[in-house]
């Protein structure tokens, strides 16, 4: 997905039913810019500060329009995630390298910061799998089973175990 796909939909006028799928488009460029640029190259920055200034910016989109606190429209079970869904994501988090989870935890934090506890005196963070909206969870899956796919592509790879505490809660 890049800009220009999404602003050709838009043109269309027939591609999006509503805000809200505009908006996973656009958050979705900006976690492929950062899956695919290293940890702090300059498009990797940029892509960080430009999805922060997208939420903002939507947020307020939102607000002058009446939709604040409404929420993504329902779309009936289709929101919902499993308990076994998030035991997996949970168990997958275990075969992505430190830097793939700190992707992942960077995500959420900007995006869903409930889901995310922190505890600074041990240096620690615990993901909330329940506290994670639908739409940012199959976003974290696709990226996390992207992640795994790669590894197994390069041979089983796997950099995450070095003795990284990680924890994931699906409570």
């Amino acid at each position: 997905m890049d800009l220009g796909t999404i602003k050709k939909k838009l043109a269309s006028k027939t591609h999006y039913k509503d805000v809200y799928k505009v908006a996973e488009d656009v958050r979705l460029v900006w976690t492929n810019c950062m899956m695919y640029n290293a940890d702090g190259s300059d498009f990797y920055i940029l892509a960080q500060n430009l999805s922060k200034k997208f939420e903002e910016k939507f947020q307020k989109v939102l607000q002058d329009n009446g939709l604040v606190g409404q929420g993504q429209p329902s779309q009936g079970n289709a929101d919902l995630v499993s308990l076994e869904e998030k035991k997996a994501f949970a168990k997958s988090l275990y075969k992505l390298t430190k830097d793939e989870v700190g992707k992942i935890l960077v995500e959420l934090d900007q995006k869903c910061p409930a889901a995310l506890v922190k505890n600074s005196s041990e240096d620690e963070v615990e993901l909330n799998v329940d506290k994670i909206t639908p739409t940012m969870f199959a976003e974290l899956v696709t990226f996390a089973n992207g992640c795994i796919a790669n590894h197994q592509g390069k041979g089983g790879k796997n950099s995450s175990k070095s003795g990284s505490k990680k924890k994931a809660r699906t409570t």
